[in-house]
């Protein structure tokens, strides 16, 4: 009876334990059929002992009827069992079954997960070496922004130079205008202040012509009290009038021979450091002021009228069919002239000679020039006579009548004026080529 429990307690023990490593045995059935010991029984008196006979077997058929039905309830209870055995037998396959599918899908999974890891790890590094990537780019950019917010600065800086270079460029500019417009005024006005070669040689004929006829003036007793003056003045300047303008004359018609029209005597010649010299324009002005000087106070007629005087009477006949104008007779009467006339009328011949020359070269009166050069050329080629004498008076009449210094002047001007536009245009020219 104390074993009963104890199994049934041992069955509900087990069944509360893990399937996998317990089984539930069914309890035998000889433990349910286990003699029972009975104790000794001392004899006991007669109604005493029958007594307890008779107690004592009552209680082992109540016993024995009881074993039964406890032995059919365990029975029952072990049927169930065993079929929950099967049940959880079943189960437990099933789970297996799913642990095992469960175990190679996981593994599957392991596997996949490796991959993926492989994979994901892979995809790390790159995603990392392009987070490198970006993060140098950036600091480069940031550089960049750096090094562009600099030059942007440099750059605003130069413009700003640039901006101030152009104006003081400009300004510099019409300075230079400015300067080139001075220099401009100055080389004009100092090429007119300079005389040029002829102009020069013109200076010293004048006052050839100034000391021979004060010097005739002082011989004459003409003006005397200016004359003496004068002709030390112009004399000092021309030391040898007489032969110098014989000189000039004779050059002229040698070259008029020889080039034409063509002489370099034409030529400007200038030089700078005669602006205080004798090449300035003051010695033109100078003898000018003398010349109209010696024509205010008829010196000129006075000395003529004077060797006139003086002149020996002869008539000699002389033709001229190729030394006067057309018109003039074949054959006309002469009267010889002293040394001094005759002087007189070769150094005028020699002057009208000298310019017409000049106007012949510079274009000057072109309808006569060549005519009045001839003319005077070859009457310097003959001994001079009273006709002479008449003529180189209406000779030198008639150039100062026609203005011929005068135009010789404007002339000789006009090619200096020319002649100072060359340089600037060649400086302008120079200027250009430079700034290309």
């Amino acid at each position: 009876m104390e074993n009963v429990p104890s199994a049934r307690s041992t069955s509900a023990g087990r069944s509360s334990m893990s399937v996998r490593t317990v089984t539930v045995v069914p309890p035998s059935k000889q433990s349910l059929r286990t003699p029972i010991s009975i104790p000794p029984i001392d004899p006991p008196s007669s109604r005493s002992r029958d007594n307890k006979r008779f107690t004592s077997d009552m209680g082992q058929l109540k016993t024995d009827a009881g074993d039964q039905r406890e032995a059919s309830a365990l029975r029952d209870e072990l049927d169930m069992l065993q079929e929950e055995n099967e049940v959880i037998h079943d189960k437990l396959r099933s789970a297996e079954e799913k642990r095992e599918e469960a175990e190679a899908r996981a593994r599957e999974l392991e596997k996949q997960v490796a991959a993926l890891g492989e994979g994901v790890s892979l995809e790390a590094k790159l995603l990392s070496r392009k987070e490198a990537a970006l993060r140098q780019r950036e600091a480069a950019l940031k550089a960049a922004k750096q090094s562009t917010d600099g030059r942007d600065a440099e750059i605003a800086t130069l413009r700003t130079e640039l901006e101030n270079l152009k104006d003081e460029a400009a300004a510099a500019a019409e300075q230079l205008q400015e300067a080139e417009s001075e220099t401009k005024s100055l080389r004009t006005m100092t090429q007119r202040m300079i005389l040029t070669q002829e102009e020069m040689e013109e200076v010293v004929l004048k006052r050839c012509w100034l000391a021979r006829y004060w010097g005739l003036a002082v011989q004459h007793g003409i003006c005397a009290d200016v004359a003496v003056s004068k002709h030390e003045h112009w004399s000092a300047l021309a030391p040898l009038p007489f032969e110098v303008v014989i000189s000039a004359g004779q050059k002229a018609k040698e070259e008029s021979d020889r080039v034409g029209r063509d002489s370099d005597r034409s030529k400007i010649v200038r030089d700078l450091s005669d602006l205080t010299g004798e090449g300035n324009i003051e010695s033109m002005l100078s003898v000018e002021m003398g010349l109209r000087e010696l024509a205010s106070l008829k010196v000129e007629d006075a000395v003529v009228l004077a060797l006139a005087q003086h002149r020996r009477p002869s008539t000699v006949r002389q033709t001229f069919s190729d030394l006067r104008p057309p018109g003039d007779p074949k054959f006309t009467e002469a009267i010889e002239l002293s040394e001094a006339e005759a002087d007189d009328v070769l150094f005028k011949e020699a002057w009208l000679t000298y310019y017409w020359r000049r106007a012949l070269v510079h274009g000057v009166e072109e309808d006569i020039a060549e005519d009045r050069l001839q003319f005077w050329i070859s009457r310097s080629e003959q001994a001079p006579t009273s006709h002479d004498a008449v003529d180189v008076e209406r000779g030198v009449v008639e150039l100062r009548k026609l203005s011929i210094e005068q135009q010789l002047w404007e002339a000789s001007r006009r090619e200096i004026d020319q002649s100072s536009f060359a340089p600037v245009a060649n400086h302008k020219r120079t200027d250009s080529e430079l700034s290309s």
